[in-house]
């Protein structure tokens, strides 16, 4: 009887995965075309099936189809291992790819990869850049999403005009509208013209005060969209990161360090609203991340990132954190009192293999020394593609570097256990394995690799990029008649 109605409810969700997947429309090279030129607008996920990410993103994709089913927009799926002509025609250069299709016309989607923000972005892409609010729709409309941005402005005024160049701008992150009722405007706490926030956390509500201009606008809604100090996680780090404000991390382990370190996080958050951003961040779950950042496990820990310039001023984890403090902590870093924490692993006593290994401590004496082209591969121990990188990498460098008088060299630096110093002219680490050259004499314009992986094109970037001579070896005898026999 129990494995019996096991058996029952394992089913039951099979059927409703299933239910769900069944909202994806598989598209293939016979239908391709007509389906998204018919479509008024549609979802595209360009997929391979052995990929992970794809297969993370699978169920979310699937759920958000049912959502938007009723909304009557299109979410598809092309399987690039079978339908490869359609994916290179597209320019899909890696798994999962998303793009939306307006009758058609294509677009790169710009949202996080779960069902709620593929609602969130794809309901918005159904709406025109500003929405007419009727006066029985404000309380729904003003509720639709987690950021509505609504003017109590007349058409065609000034601060219309203000307001829907934001929305052209914006219209992929937020929800605007606008109404000149002006009694509505009063039974909503604002006037004629007016602007208004209406968010799903804080307040629940922001007014705008001051001039209503098109830079106005752009600052309040940027400063009022962002959470005073919200959870951190994967769905919105990009967020963050994007932002170029400085970002404050409050590492926590209970519900305790909240309450008290929280407390007077959220306190200061409030004075420098729109200067610096602050979030709560799950010690346990993320320890990987204050590991990254450079922290002990020793919980609860305050750090603030510096995004725009890639650098890091943790609070003393030797010292408990106090209220006066961590306000004297935060004030020091506005006034650029503080000295950037840099990572960096022991500077090797001895270079192990053909590649010269760079630590933090010795990027600059190094990698931006004047004289030598360094081509400069950032890289994680546990990254796969580094790990078949490396072979043909190690070859390069054995060459290369051991030629007399070369003045170009190979080097590799492990991103994760060492910091790109704020001296670099590049810190746009977005994946690994990452491949830079820092040119001789011209240390300021770095130029990234974007070639395949293989020994000739690296070299031949190389050659062309570098402004020192590349002198590769000359091939012995034996070699070249191996050469022979491998093109005969």
């Amino acid at each position: 009887m129990r494995f019996n109605k096991l058996f029952k409810i394992v089913a039951s969700v099979a059927l409703a995965s299933k239910a769900l997947a069944d909202d994806v429309v598989s598209l293939t090279k016979d239908d391709y075309e007509v389906t998204l030129e018919s479509a008024p607008l549609a979802l595209v996920k360009y997929f391979a099936p052995w990929c992970g990410h794809c297969k993370a993103l699978a169920p979310e994709f699937a759920k958000a189809a049912t959502t938007l089913k009723e909304e009557n927009i299109l979410l598809a799926e092309v399987d690039c291992t079978v339908e490869s002509d359609i994916c290179n025609e597209v320019g899909v250069r890696g798994y999962p790819t998303l793009k939306v299709y307006r009758n058609g016309k294509a677009s790169d989607y710009k949202g996080q990869r779960t069902a709620d923000s593929i609602v969130s972005y794809m309901k918005k892409q159904n709406l025109p850049d500003v929405t007419a609010i009727k006066a029985d729709e404000f309380e729904k409309f003003s509720a639709s999403d987690k950021v509505v941005v609504v003017g109590f402005v007349k058409k065609d005024s000034d601060e219309y005009k203000a307001l829907e160049a934001n929305a052209k701008e914006l219209r992929d992150q937020f929800v605007f509208g606008y109404i000149d009722d002006e009694e509505l405007a009063k039974k909503a706490g604002a006037q004629v013209p007016g602007i208004v926030i209406y968010k799903q956390f804080d307040e629940g509500k922001a007014v705008m005060e001051g001039k209503i201009t098109e830079e106005s606008i752009e600052e309040f809604v940027k400063v009022e969209s962002v959470p005073l100090m919200d959870e951190l996680g994967p769905e919105n780090y990009s967020k963050y990161m994007e932002s170029g404000l400085p970002l404050v991390y409050l590492f926590t382990s209970d519900a305790e360090d909240k309450k008290t370190v929280g407390a007077w996080c959220e306190a200061i958050a409030k004075k420098v609203q729109g200067k610096i951003n602050f979030v709560y961040i799950d010690a346990v779950k993320f320890s990987g991340h204050g590991k990254f950042l450079g922290l002990k496990e020793t919980w609860p820990a305050v750090i603030i990132q510096d995004v725009k310039h890639n650098t890091k001023f943790p609070y003393p984890q030797d010292k408990k954190i106090e209220k006066e403090a961590l306000e004297k902590f935060i004030e020091d870093f506005q006034e650029g009192k503080l000295e950037p924490y840099v990572k960096s692993q022991d500077v090797p006593e001895k270079q192990e293999d053909g590649v010269y290994n760079v630590v933090a401590k010795t990027f600059d004496e190094v990698v931006l020394d004047k004289s030598k082209d360094v081509l400069l591969l950032f890289y994680a121990p546990w990254c796969g593609h580094c790990k078949k990188l490396a072979p043909t990498y190690i070859e390069i460098a054995e060459e290369l570097n051991n030629v007399e008088g070369s003045k170009v060299l190979v080097a590799r630096m492990d991103a994760t256990e060492n910091d790109i110093p704020a001296s670099s002219p590049w810190n746009n680490l977005e994946g690994f394995p990452t491949v830079i050259l820092f040119k001789a004499d011209d240390k300021n314009t770095p130029v990234v690799y974007e070639g395949d992986r293989s020994k000739d094109s690296i070299i031949e970037f190389l050659k062309k990029n570098a402004v020192n001579e590349v002198k590769v070896p000359e091939k012995k005898e034996e070699e070249k008649k191996e050469d022979v026999k491998d093109e005969l």
